[in-house]
């Protein structure tokens, strides 16, 4: 008996899936996965030292380290901006009143990073990293969530797709991108 490989969609193929245009899909594709990916790197950064795993080994290295993850998300933000709002112009045409597909923040997500960063041995706006992180996390989730979607063939209308990307857009290239940047340079 031969086995398959059966093919597993992501957010990538809703986003595909729905797009007016293939090749804005393909560019805010691209640049959703860096975005992912960078998020991903920050988050598991600071859960590496929550759990009060000190990587890298000193103090200064660790202040390097988060400098360095906050500047890679902040070009991949900024990278972001274009692809995502002519994604949401194209796809605005079709799309009515729709309801965000993702929720809110979760209270794994609300930490108070200050006494984290402190024994880390980080100097920085501990405020900064609470919603740096927070709106990295809400990222990555949605991306999980219309992957689950797409998993058991539920994908949101353009409507919803719309709502959740103009969201999205509004708190990433917003709040936290200015979060970041304090962050990659602190």
């Amino acid at each position: 008996m031969a086995h398959r490989l059966r093919y597993v969609p992501t957010w990538a193929d809703v986003l595909e899936e729905l797009a007016a245009e293939q090749p804005t899909a393909l560019r805010l594709v691209a640049q959703l996965g860096a975005c992912e990916a960078s998020a991903l790197a920050f988050c598991r950064l600071l859960e590496h030292w929550a759990r009060g795993e000190p990587q890298p080994a000193t103090a200064g290295g660790r202040q390097a380290a988060l400098r360095r993850a906050a500047e890679r998300v902040e070009t991949a933000l900024a990278g972001l901006e274009e692809p995502l709002e002519r994604y949401l112009l194209e796809l605005e045409a079709d799309a009515l009143e729709g309801r965000s597909w993702y929720g809110g923040p979760g209270a794994a997500e609300l930490l108070d990073w200050e006494p984290i960063l402190t024994r880390a041995g980080v100097r920085v706006p501990a405020e900064r990293v609470a919603q740096a992180y927070l709106e990295l996390a809400v990222l990555v989730r949605a991306l999980e969530g219309l992957t689950d979607a797409a998993r058991i063939e539920l994908m949101p209308d353009r409507s919803s797709l719309w709502a959740g990307l103009f969201d999205l857009r509004e708190n990433l290239l917003g709040r936290a991108v200015e979060d970041l940047r304090v962050l990659a340079v602190a």
